[in-house]
Parts: structure tokens; sequence; C-alpha cells
């Protein structure tokens, strides 16, 4: 396996000249973060990331996790490095600092977490799930919750976890069985809850468990689901670590990729019953979980990304050292990397990672800006665009990082079919992430049932009206982003066709349904040849001035590379999203195998 590069060259450009980076410090609540300070955290934590937890990759898919006599032992070097991870303040970055955080913009952070999880993505699953934990109890725990658990996870000393998931229920999370029973102050929670990553291990002093249960007289379905925190360790009075909860870890699960990560079977209250505590109002369990969940799917469209970057890298490398056949037109051999096809599947890898990774910064700021901008309204817009944005994020960036770890795979040929290069294990990591926090398919759903409807439909009209603006700056610039206009051009009224049906959908739900997967996929599309279109007219700008030419230039042919081969795929994609459910339950369900 190579070693792996953190894309800091890249993550300044998008940070600096896509988005407004610097502007965020011009808030009151992230006015710490000037550029100087946001550059030298983004050195340290691409050292960090290179040095220390990279050299974790590969170890810990071939050592795993283990249970044993009840305990979790993670692989060699990751207790250590989780210890640096908290020391180093990594976990706390853009939490508040009354709680021990370090207040900086969550981009900045949603920077950081890219390169962590190129790094080792088995590794970066403790900590993005401890940050959606941190982000639940910050949001809906009282003072004393907040007081008891938020210093000591914000750095790193303990972790989180989300326990949705029942072997019955799946993604049904309304057919949760788990019981809490009130007991004074607290609650006994008995059941088992499944699937549950970093449920168990030893690299944290205590694991606060965010926990979905029903009270005994709760309404059904999702309506009767409340949130609790249970520890794995009591915390006493003075903030010590009192005696050991009433749960355990039952097994372990064999898994396809991620192997570092125990992904554990949850059984609480196998005796009197685990002691947990109410987060927000009883029976209100999925707003504040959503809170957790929200933020999860936003990493988790991020793993599609730092994987196929870490991919990249390694294909990258090995197309360029393998020497193999000659070149059309060429005398004599060369490596692989100068032959057309390999350098498409390069080329269509390399583009669509720079569109993901503007998309989750571009999607990033908004969230700061829905937190921290002075006015009503803005924050009001940008927490509209978040959430439109999201389930995109989420479902398109994942499933692009299983495409492209599957194409740096194919880059190698037969060796990448060997376990050895390490190329098989980014394919299989990054397969997980399609499935994690609500399948794609979910987000599919989620997409055209809730988020296209946000103000009648305003908000996603107004986010293809920002697109289309975009039109007279490409027409500004002459031929050399010709295509990469009437590419966006064609994907846009696409897309905008495809919202309208969606939007006027007829009566029968399932013709909607049908086509949300293809109109996801659509959306992200177009949303990255949005962010490829700002990246190559920043490029242009910068050409001006005569910095960096060569990096520019590469810019504007990887935007042009996304124009010709990637977005006209976008209008191709409308007739899916729009054709309804017919021809699928034209056979039923019996002679599907006929």
């Amino acid at each position: 396996m190579s070693e792996y590069t953190p894309p800091l060259r890249d993550l300044r450009f998008v940070l600096n000249e896509i988005i407004d980076i610097e502007g965020l410090s011009r808030l009151e609540p992230l006015s710490e973060a000037t550029p100087d300070l946001v550059d030298a955290v983004l050195e340290e934590a691409g050292r960090f990331s290179r040095e220390v937890i990279a050299p974790l990759n590969q170890v810990g898919d071939s050592e795993g996790s283990r249970l044993e006599n009840g305990v979790v032992i993670t692989a060699p070097g990751f207790k250590e490095a989780y210890r640096q991870f908290g020391e180093g303040g990594w976990q706390g970055m853009s939490f508040d600092p009354e709680y021990g955080g370090q207040g900086l913009p969550f981009t900045v952070a949603t920077a950081v977490e890219e390169m962590i999880g190129s790094a080792s993505l088995a590794f970066s699953l403790c900590p993005m799930l401890s940050r959606g934990a941190i982000e639940l109890i910050s949001q809906h725990g009282t003072e004393i919750q907040k007081e008891t658990f938020l210093r000591k996870m914000i750095a790193g000393e303990w972790s989180g976890t989300m326990n949705l998931t029942e072997p019955q229920a799946g993604s049904d999370v309304g057919a949760v069985r788990s019981k809490a029973v009130p007991e004074g102050d607290h609650y006994r929670i008995s059941g088992t809850k499944i699937f549950i990553t970093y449920g168990e291990h030893d690299m944290a002093e205590n694991i606060v468990h965010m926990v979905l249960a029903r009270l005994p007289d709760a309404p059904p379905g999702t309506r009767g689901i409340s949130c609790f925190i249970v520890p794995k360790f009591l915390v006493n009075a003075d903030g010590s670590l009192g005696v050991r909860n009433d749960l355990r870890c039952v097994s372990l699960e064999h898994k396809l990729g991620i192997h570092a990560s125990p992904t554990a079977v949850m059984s609480f209250g196998d005796n009197e019953g685990a002691i947990g505590y109410l987060v927000g109002p009883e029976n209100g369990g999925m707003r504040c979980m959503f809170t957790m969940m929200n933020a999860a799917r936003m990493a988790v469209g991020q793993e599609g990304l730092s994987v196929g970057e870490r991919a990249y890298q390694q294909a990258l490398s090995y197309a360029c050292e393998r020497i193999q056949g000659r070149p059309l037109g060429a005398d004599e051999g060369a490596a692989i990397v100068e032959h057309p096809d390999v350098r498409r599947q390069l080329m269509t890898i390399k583009c669509q990672l720079e569109a993901a990774r503007a998309l989750q910064l571009f999607t990033a700021q908004s969230v700061d800006l829905a937190r921290h901008h002075p006015e009503a309204e803005a924050r009001e817009q940008n927490a509209a665009l978040v959430d439109l944005l999201t389930p995109v994020v989420k479902g398109w960036v994942s499933d692009m990082g299983v495409e492209v770890t599957s194409m740096a795979l194919q880059v190698h040929g037969g060796m990448g079919f060997i376990e050895e290069t390490g190329a098989a294990q980014h394919y299989r990591d990054a397969r997980i992430a399609p499935i994690y926090e609500g399948t794609n398919g979910i987000q599919a759903l989620d997409l055209i049932g809730r988020k296209l409807p946000l103000a009648g439909g305003q908000v996603v009209r107004d986010f293809l009206e920002d697109v289309r603006r975009l039109d007279d700056e490409l027409a500004g610039t002459g031929d050399e982003l010709k295509s990469l206009r009437q590419s966006l051009a064609d994907g846009v009224a696409a897309l905008g066709k495809a919202t309208e049906w969606m939007l006027t959908a007829g009566d029968d739900p399932r013709d909607a349904a049908a086509g949300a997967t293809p109109y996801l996929r659509l959306f992200g599309i177009v949303a990255g040849g949005y962010m490829m279109a700002l990246a190559a007219l920043a490029a242009q700008k910068r050409l001006v001035t005569g910095d960096d030419e060569t990096f520019y230039r590469a810019k504007i042919a990887t935007a042009r590379f996304y124009a010709e081969q990637i977005l006209p795929q976008a209008p191709g994609l409308l007739g899916p999203a729009t054709r309804g459910a017919g021809t699928l339950f034209e056979i039923d369900a019996e002679t599907l195998n006929s």
C-alpha cells in the first residue's frame, strides 16, 4: 500500500477560492479562525494523518478488532493513535470552548476529517460517531448532562455511539422494541442493538451510548421513541467513573471491510436494566436522534471521498511506475499512465473527487452560516440549504466512493485483485458508506419526500437558480470553458425538469419513489458540475496574476473533463427519474425468478 499524501493544496484552493473561509472568521463566534490559523491547522492535521494514522490502515485491515472475554481489543497501534488524537484536540475542533472545544468553523473540521478518513477509515469512525453524540447532547441535553459528558467527550477521553438498529427492525426505526422503565431520576434500559460501530473498545475510558427505546405507555411507531444517554460506566458526582453499567458486547460482526472498526451487537439490561438518562422530551427521541443522524450522514458521504482519495493516490502511483505495453504511436514501452484508457480512469476519479470535495466543504460552510450568521433570515436560508444538500452529499458522494475505488482497483489490473497491494481494501472499506446511516435508497426518498417540498419547493428552485446564474460568467470566458457551459446548462435543465416532475407527481406515491435514486444521482452530478464550474472560474482569475500556473491549468482541464465525461450523464437520467413505477410492478414478485 502506498503512503498517503494529504491533498492540502486542493483543500486550500476550495477553502480560499471557491468558498469564503476568511469570511467565516468575520462572524463573531468564529473570529479566531484567521487564515493563518486555519492553514496551520490543516498542515498539522495533514502531518498527523500521514505519520500517525495512515500507517495503521493496512495492519488494521489484516489484524482487525477482536472480542476476548467481553473485552474488545482494537488493532495494534489504534489505542495509542487515539490517545494522540485526543491530546491533539482534534475531537473538539468545532465545539463550544465553554466545554473545552476550540470554536473553529465546522468547515475546517470537515476538511480535517477528510484527511483522517483517508488515512484510515476504520479509525475515523470512532471520532465520527463521537462527534454526532456530542452534537446531540449539545443541542438537546440538560445543563447537568452537558457538564457531565461533554468535556470528556470533546477532549477525546470518552467516545460516543449511536444505538438505533435492532434485529427485527433494520432501517424501520419505528419498529424498535428496546424498553425504558422510569426509576427516579433515571430509566432502566433493556434490549438488543446491532451494527453498533465502536460499541465496545479499549481506546477510550468510557463509552457514551445514545440509545433509542420505548417507555411502557409509548404510542406505536416513531412517535413513541425516546432517546437516552447510557454510559458504559456510570459517572460519579465529582466526574470520576463509577460502577460498570448493565450493558455488554455480545459479539462482533465479521465484515466485508473496515475490519479494524469493531461493529458490536450490544445487549442492554441483562440483569437489573442499564441505567439511562432521558435526552429531550419523552417520546421525542427521533428529533434528538436526527441531530446525530444528519451529522453522521454528512460524515458518511465524506467517507466516500476519503477512501476514494486514498485509492486514487495509490492507483496513480502504480500507474506511473508500472511499465507495460507500448502506447499507441510509440516505439517502446512506457508506464501505463500513458495509455488512454488508464488515463481516462484516473481522470474520471480525479474530477469526481474534486467535485465531491468542493460540494462537501460548500455544504459545511452553509452549516457554519446557519449556526453563526448574525441575520436570522440568512441562518434560515442556509439551514434549509443544508437540509436539501445533506441527502445528496451522503448519497451521491458515498456511491461515487464505491465507483472510484473500484476503478482504482481496475487501474492495477490483476495486481489490484491481490490483497497485498492494498487496492482491494479501499474497495471493501468504501462499500459500507452507501449502506450506513440510512441506505442511499432511503436518502433518495428523503430528498424527494421531505427536502424538495421545503418552502413549497422554493429551496431547491433557489439552488437551481444559483447554478443557472453561472451561465453569464462562463459565457464571458471565451472558448476555453465552452464545453463546461453547455454541459452545465443541459444538466441543470434536466434537473429542473425532473424536480418539477417530482414536486407534482401523481397520486401513486410509487411513481416518485421509483425515480428517487436516479434523481439523487442526477442532482449529485449537476451539483458536482456547479462546483467544477466555480473551480474553473476561480482558476481562470488566478491565471491572470501568473500564480502557480501548472496547478490552475490542471484545475481548468479537470473541470473540462468533468463537463465532457460526467455531466453528459445528467440528461440521460431525466427519463429514469420521471418514468414512474409502471414497469417495476408489471411482473409480480413470484415471477421475478422466471
